[in-house]
């Protein structure tokens, strides 16, 4: 199990993206804009660097969700591969069954 703190302080910057993901998105484009002054363009930067840094989408980690795991992480089960391989032999996950030849 992963630390707890860890786990919420992942959830916490996911909460953060969704929150910012707007404002972030829009000044974006303002800076992104070609055809804006450059006075204009600098204004969105500074705008930007004031928003929360964990609001940046970049700053999430996929975390397994029973475990809390950061490595070895499957996003098709959102899963680690200690438990997708537990779960999938006792047959808990739809699909997926232990290979054998």
């Amino acid at each position: 199990m992963a630390k707890v703190s860890a786990v919420q302080r992942d959830l916490k910057r996911r909460r953060l993206v969704k929150k910012y993901a707007d404002k972030r998105a829009a000044l974006k484009a303002k800076i992104m804009d070609k055809d804006s002054s450059p006075e204009e363009r600098f204004q969105a930067v500074l705008e930007m660097s004031e928003l929360p840094k964990n609001s940046a989408k970049e700053r999430i980690r996929n975390r397994c969700a029973v475990t809390g795991r950061p490595r070895g992480y499957h996003r098709k089960f959102k899963l680690c591969r200690n438990m997708l391989r537990q779960l999938g032999s006792t047959g808990q996950l739809p699909g997926v069954t232990k290979s054998s030849w």
